[in-house]
């Protein structure tokens, strides 16, 4: 601990990180009548977490008993405490009425009302673990009658944006450290960085760590995944920062080695480029798996079978399902009979797959090409080609009907990367959502929620993370908002590796009552010229998107998107092809850009608005 400093501004409860859990936590103080700072690391229009990027299902229970003997059979044989379980699993058979109660919709039940329209079958999904007992008990409850469209999201987002005269909301703001008296051992603050300074913020009545996990720093990874990297499926500012806040007050942690992954193989994905967010596929088609195509490791051996369906990434290993053994540049490898399959463009896995690839006449040649050991991968083939003819894979069990033997070339191969869509690690929680030190112990006025110390441990059923952020977001909003009998209400504080109070500088910005969110959406001054008109829609993933369209002569001749908040590498396309479409075809209803459908929505409509305002 360093020299005490004065407080640059004082609320009666913080709440670090603006995704689900925080969002609820922020939500459930303001509503118990604190005066509430929410900060995030993310700039504006990336803020939300990976719940803005999840499918948006809730883990719902129809039954107490059954759904505690499915989630006890997912953990095991790990064990958790009971009074834990029963918390949780209370949550989750409550889960319609919360949604109904506190998010204002009617819930939806996947079960009775999704299976039309959910991209998987009810016994991949739904059932997750279809021979566990208890598992028909387990539903998903929705929003809507939708999914992957950040509908849950908006709701929570704006349940903060209600109540913005009780929360302020700080945007690229990361919390730097957790503030603590040396003696008490009370978490009195939090030091967070803002605008070029650094700020001790009092909380008088508790803070909530809900950073979410640590997906995207490679040392975490590495130290507590044994993976040289994961492909980052959701946010990309879940940096592990959590961590390293709660081990600095003496946090204990759990569940450090669980983490879930998702995609078409066994939680796997095509390599992103530096930066990006890997790509999701859950539906590519049967060419990923079928035909004469495999997997292959880093030295050119199979690893898996290709086509096992994988939950949450976990596959069946010797009685029970885990993530396979990551590599550090596994590769598809096929043929060109494979490759002719592919060339149909609807079966592309996304636009540009073709340009990726690295192609040899000879498997030994593209082994060089891959790094992969030219005799191995050739060996690989021949045993493939082998198992295919003889109509049994004894590698790995293969269906023998997706397999075809290997043409005689040319061959392909395409990068792959492990893939992480989730991490559970971090400080370990009790059923007050207090964290606890190393004697199991509350950590005075310190709460935990969501992803950072999730309560999932070997087996992960679907939607469980976001039901816990709902349910220990409550919690710990509602006791980080309680006065505390020991709260050491000074001008005072000490912090590790604590910088010079920002009220020693020559200017500092206004901080209390400061609100990102309400300024970004506040409308700007946007001049409209002939023949010009202005639309709006607040359904876009990151708020409010308004539009400027020029129309005259019966046409549309021009669509601008002059203020919006949407995700750069995703709605960015949107903001970018949409605008383009619409004028063409001179209409607002034209097709969505793939994998931007909540962003495209958002624009359509803020155009069919601003249509509704031409006069003839």
């Amino acid at each position: 601990m360093t020299n005490a400093t004065s407080w640059d501004a004082t609320y009666d409860t913080i709440v670090l990180g603006f995704g689900g859990a925080g969002a609820t936590a922020a939500r459930f103080a303001a509503d118990a009548g604190a005066r509430v700072l929410l900060t995030d690391a993310a700039p504006n229009g990336h803020e939300g977490g990976n719940t803005r990027y999840s499918a948006q299902l809730l883990g719902t229970g129809d039954d107490f008993d059954g759904a505690k003997k499915y989630y006890k059979a997912l953990t095991a044989p790990m064990k958790l405490d009971e009074d834990m379980i029963d918390t949780y699993v209370d949550g989750m058979v409550h889960m319609r009425d919360y949604v109904r109660k506190y998010l204002g919709v009617e819930p939806v039940s996947a079960k009775k009302d999704l299976a039309k329209i959910a991209p998987l079958p009810l016994d991949k999904a739904v059932f997750e673990y279809p021979e566990y007992e208890g598992v028909h008990s387990y539903d998903f409850t929705t929003v809507h009658k939708g999914m992957f469209d950040a509908a849950l999201w908006q709701i929570l987002r704006q349940k903060v944006m209600d109540r913005a005269d009780k929360i302020d909301v700080w945007l690229e703001s990361p919390a730097l450290h957790l503030l603590q008296d040396p003696e008490t051992k009370v978490v009195t603050g939090a030091q967070i960085k803002r605008q070029g300074h650094t700020y001790n913020i009092q909380a008088k009545n508790g803070v909530v760590l809900a950073v979410g996990g640590f997906e995207n720093s490679q040392k975490d990874i590495q130290d507590y995944l044994g993976a040289s990297h994961l492909g980052v499926l959701g946010t990309l500012y879940n940096r592990g920062d959590g961590l390293r806040m709660a081990e600095e007050v003496g946090a204990d942690m759990w569940h450090m080695n669980n983490y879930e992954a998702l995609g078409f193989l066994s939680g796997m994905a095509f390599k992103p480029k530096q930066g990006e967010r890997a790509r999701l596929l859950l539906t590519p088609g049967d060419s990923m798996f079928s035909g004469s195509i495999i997997t292959v490791a880093d030295d050119g051996s199979r690893y898996f079978k290709e086509d096992e369906p994988n939950r949450h990434g976990h596959i069946y290993d010797h009685g029970t399902w885990r993530i396979p053994r990551t590599n550090v540049h596994p590769h598809l490898v096929f043929d060109q009979s494979q490759y002719d399959q592919f060339k149909d463009v609807e079966k592309l896995p996304y636009p540009k797959f073709l340009d990726d690839l690295v192609s040899a006449d000879s498997v030994a040649d593209l082994a060089d090409k891959i790094n992969a050991d030219p005799e191995i991968l050739s060996a690989t083939v021949n045993d493939f080609n082998t198992f295919a003819k003889q109509g049994r894979d004894y590698a790995f069990n293969r269906d023998p009907k997706t397999m075809r033997t290997f043409d005689d070339g040319p061959y392909y191969a395409i990068e792959l990367t492990h893939d992480v869509l989730n991490t559970q690690g971090g400080p370990r929680r009790n059923v007050n959502a207090e964290i606890l030190d190393a004697n199991q112990q509350p950590i005075p006025h310190l709460y935990g929620a969501g992803e950072l110390g999730g309560i999932s441990a070997n087996q992960y059923q679907g939607g469980g993370n976001l039901a816990e952020c709902l349910i220990f977001g409550k919690i710990a909003g509602e006791n980080a908002a309680k006065p505390k009998s020991d709260s050491n209400d000074t001008t005072t504080a000490s912090a590790t590796d604590a910088s010079t109070s920002a009220s020693q500088t020559e200017s500092k910005p206004q901080l209390t009552g400061s609100n990102d969110l309400v300024a970004d959406e506040t409308p700007q001054d946007i001049k409209v010229g002939a023949n010009q008109y202005l639309g709006s829609s607040s359904t876009g993933i990151g708020g409010k998107v308004v539009v400027r369209i020029t129309y005259n002569s019966d046409r549309l001749q021009n669509v601008e998107v002059v203020q919006q908040s949407e995700t750069g590498e995703v709605g960015g396309e949107a903001v970018k092809v949409l605008p383009q479409r619409m004028v063409a075809n001179n209409t607002y209803d034209v097709d969505a850009v793939s994998g931007a459908s909540v962003s495209s929505r958002a624009i359509k409509d803020a155009v069919k608005d601003a249509l509704s305002k031409v006069t003839h």
